[in-house]
């Protein structure tokens, strides 16, 4: 069984957070989980909110005790990065692609770093709307040669959560997101109700009226969901709140995503959100940046952590996933962080380098020559 820690271990570049910032909450069993579910100490509690609140209020103590700070530096020399790790991991969305098309330069740069030098190459998204397959699929229409095996989404963690804390299989999942889930939790051989199908139904608000749902869900796994409505949000609710030791999972809680090129479009979190504020209770987040998709790929194709890389578009994900595995990071300003981001004084969040695209690791490289 994997061990499940929510560690905060943002990597400053001059010194690591103080230990009287460090959170109580790392310490606590998460409060929605069943003892009697196989769930270790650390389950991924901290959210996003909590770490930014943290962040900002530890942020002027550490002015305080230094004057300066080192700024992260923009990549330079390719060959010694690529050199110093055995594998790339790879956010999807604003790394290799933006909706469908995808970005210059990556077919070449796989390729390069596949077969040319011959690292491990592996996937990782917190996009929730498709399965492993599904994304296979992605993947060879936009003429890119990636396995199964080698991609990591969210949909695949909620369900390989599940698996990995023993979840009962005579206890039902309530899905609100997409097809991917539903997939993912067919083929590790739960039951599930809700998802897009869902989508369509509607409370008829009257004098009396009483909601039911099914008392057999022992979970709610929440991810990005266009087809959300209020009917969802009433029956999820419903489950957390009155069905004893029901868990609430979160695939994400990405505040935004690329659904299309031309802007950014609300993520996944503010599905989560809703039902956080329903039921007043945090979820259990499976995708970025807790380490249980970290811990599960490591195992699994039995890697060192410091002999990877992290590279992705997002601080708050993306590095953060990295640095708490342990990882090297590297940010990719083609996604949702610029550089006035990645360089302000109120971030906290600082990868080991930072370029335009992954395409630089081929200029970089003749530049080299």
């Amino acid at each position: 069984m994997l061990r499940i820690e929510s560690v905060l271990t943002t990597r400053a570049v001059v010194t690591a957070l103080p230990q009287t910032h460090k959170s109580n909450n790392s310490t606590l069993w998460f409060q929605s989980v069943p003892r009697s579910y196989k769930l270790c100490r650390n389950p991924l509690l901290l959210n996003n909110s909590k770490r930014k609140a943290s962040y900002s209020s530890s942020n002027s103590s550490r002015m305080t005790s230094f004057t300066t700070r080192a700024a992260v530096q923009p990549l330079k020399n390719a060959d010694e990065l690529i050199d110093s790790v055995e594998t790339f991991i790879f956010d999807c969305d604003g790394v290799i692609w933006k909706g469908d098309k995808l970005i210059e330069g990556v077919p070449e740069t796989l390729d390069m770093l596949r077969s040319k030098v011959g690292k491990r190459l592996v996937f990782v998204t917190n996009n929730s709307t498709k399965s492993r397959k599904q994304y296979g699929k992605k993947f060879e229409t936009l003429g890119l040669d990636v396995s199964e095996e080698e991609i990591f989404a969210s949909s695949f963690a909620a369900a390989a959560y599940l698996k990995s804390i023993d979840f009962p299989k005579d206890k039902k999942v309530y899905v609100i997101g997409e097809d991917g889930i539903l997939k993912e939790l067919e083929l590790a051989g739960f039951q599930y109700l809700g998802g897009p199908e869902d989508g369509d139904k509607k409370i008829e608000l009257k004098p009396g009226f009483l909601m039911e749902h099914d008392h057999d869900v022992g979970a709610v796994v929440v991810g990005f969901d266009r087809y959300f409505n209020y009917y969802k949000i009433q029956y999820g609710t419903l489950c957390i709140r009155e069905n004893p030791g029901c868990l609430f999972i979160a695939t994400n809680r990405d505040a935004v995503t690329h659904l299309t090129d031309a802007q950014e479009w609300a993520g996944g979190g503010s599905m989560v959100g809703a039902l956080g504020g329903s039921t007043q209770r945090e979820p259990l987040v499976v995708g970025k940046p807790s380490t249980f998709m970290m811990d599960y790929l490591a195992n699994k194709f039995g890697i060192a952590k410091s002999q990877i890389c992290m590279v992705g578009d997002r601080l708050d994900t993306d590095i953060l996933f990295g640095q708490n595995g342990g990882c090297k990071t590297l940010l990719v300003l083609s996604g949702v962080t610029s550089l006035e981001t990645l360089q302000s004084p109120n971030n906290s969040i600082q990868p080991d380098f930072y370029t335009n695209k992954i395409s630089d690791f081929l200029s970089l490289k003749a530049a080299a020559v």
